[in-house]
């Protein structure tokens, strides 16, 4: 049987389109995954990866197409592995992201959010004010490539301008090219990262360069040149990402601002922060809103960081009490802070939050209301720890969870747990366009102690 043409159901978690092979009695078969496809097109398909009970493939046919379907605005879409849905309408995107969401918590976790929220969006285009930028010198393509990789491929795709990166950075990737490639460790100088902050009057781009050996005086010079042509901080980065240090110039401080609560977070740009800081100003307004915390009361923030929940609910909370991994991020968030005035409503605590038991719970004390923001690995521990703590000490258990995830698979598998194990309800739940023409989805739900 000839399977060249596919109806396509679906977008999987990396934005790839999702048919079904047909069986000969006519019964859904194997699962084919076509980059490029949109739900409700016709495609034709060419695999290039087989496995037993799927294949990976390429569109090479469009016989019937969507009506979502739109222009890609980047000229380099279909090569660079930086976006992955411009060929989609953005207010779809969206709506498909919310879709991955609600379908991975009826399925995984076999529970349904009694409200689902309207998702928030915001700017689609020159949003991304943190990326990760791959450096390479290649003869054959003429020389320094600075961008993002290609799909499926370690190389770096030659892109010239980007949409997704800001105006002021995007005219900047040829002239990085042609800094890098007169460096005498042209060939020493793997990534540059980027971080956008706001100084005491103005934006400020900082870029940090990975340099594996030293630069020369000559070198320098060249970079403190590109830094007053193009407005940019240097910094420089020897090693890991603790060794990051400012270079040029040195009178100005990242800052990123939560207007809404009278917060101005410090932070270096090897940090983790948001890529989006104005989806983030209103991620932690929604996120403090649904939380409702009232002035009397004891609220933790799990995964803290820097303190970017942490101190918007110091202005409103008695006390909050933010926990880290790391002893030395517990340090900067108690900094900030001590800079916000913040320090007598708040304590930080150093704990491996993926191993976090109901005695470490039971240890902090009584919290009222709990926000919990963990990385792609989501927050099991803490969600079995409240789930012992429904059998050994219920009233220890917070009444309400603010659960903000970047990963819509693990937030199920811990909303499984909270509502069938741990005695809560979903509330609501809803996606967060952090990353706009990609397949990532940012949600964040509420449960309730049912």
């Amino acid at each position: 049987m000839q399977h060249d043409i596919i109806e396509i159901e679906s977008l999987d978690m990396e934005g790839r389109g999702v048919g079904h092979l047909q069986n000969d009695d006519g019964t859904p078969g194997k699962v084919i995954f076509v980059e490029g496809a949109l739900p409700g097109e016709r495609v034709g398909f060419k695999s290039f990866r087989k496995k037993p009970k799927w294949e990976a493939a390429e569109l090479t046919e469009l016989h019937r197409e969507s009506a979502l379907r739109t222009k890609p605005k980047c000229q380099y879409f279909g090569i660079c592995g930086g976006c992955a849905m411009q060929h989609l309408e953005p207010a779809a995107q969206v709506a498909i992201k919310q879709r991955v969401l609600e379908d991975n918590l009826k399925h995984l976790a076999k529970v349904q959010a009694e409200n689902m929220m309207r998702p928030i969006y915001g700017p689609t285009w020159q949003y991304r004010y943190r990326a990760r930028l791959s450096v390479r010198n290649v003869v054959k393509k003429g020389g320094v490539l600075v961008g993002f990789h290609e799909q499926k491929s370690s190389f770096i795709a030659d892109m010239k301008t980007c949409e997704i990166l800001p105006a002021n950075v995007s005219v900047m990737l040829m002239p990085l090219r042609r800094l890098v490639a007169s460096l005498s460790i042209i060939e020493r100088v793997p990534q540059l990262e980027l971080a956008v902050g706001e100084g005491s009057d103005k934006t400020i781009t900082a870029l940090v360069m990975r340099n594996m050996e030293p630069l020369t005086v000559d070198d320098e010079n060249k970079l403190k040149a590109f830094a007053d042509q193009y407005d940019v901080q240097w910094w420089l980065q020897p090693a890991g990402p603790d060794s990051a240090y400012q270079f040029y110039p040195l009178d100005t401080q990242l800052h990123y601002l939560l207007p809404e609560f009278g917060v101005t977070m410090p932070f270096k740009p090897t940090d983790f922060t948001q890529v989006n800081h104005q989806i983030n100003r209103v991620l932690v307004g929604r996120a403090l809103k649904l939380l409702d915390v009232r002035k009397d009361e004891r609220v933790a923030d799990l995964f803290c960081g820097l303190g970017n929940f942490t101190l918007p609910l110091a202005t409103q909370a008695r006390e909050v009490v933010g926990i880290e991994g790391s002893k030395a991020l517990t340090e900067r968030a108690l900094a900030n802070a001590q800079f916000n005035d913040l320090a007598q409503r708040t304590t930080f605590h150093c704990r491996n939050l993926f191993e976090v038991s109901a005695e470490d719970l039971i240890a902090l004390g009584k919290f009222d209301r709990m926000l919990v923001d963990p990385p792609r690995e989501g927050a099991l521990a803490i969600s079995l720890a409240l789930a012992e703590l429904a059998k050994s000490r219920p009233e220890l258990r917070p009444k309400r969870i603010v659960y903000v995830s970047c990963n819509p698979a693990t937030l199920a598998r811990d909303a499984g747990v909270l509502v069938h194990e741990a005695g809560y309800t979903l509330k609501q739940a809803g996606v967060v366009n952090m990353f706009p023409h990609t397949a990532h989805v940012e949600s964040i739900a509420v449960f309730d102690l049912a």
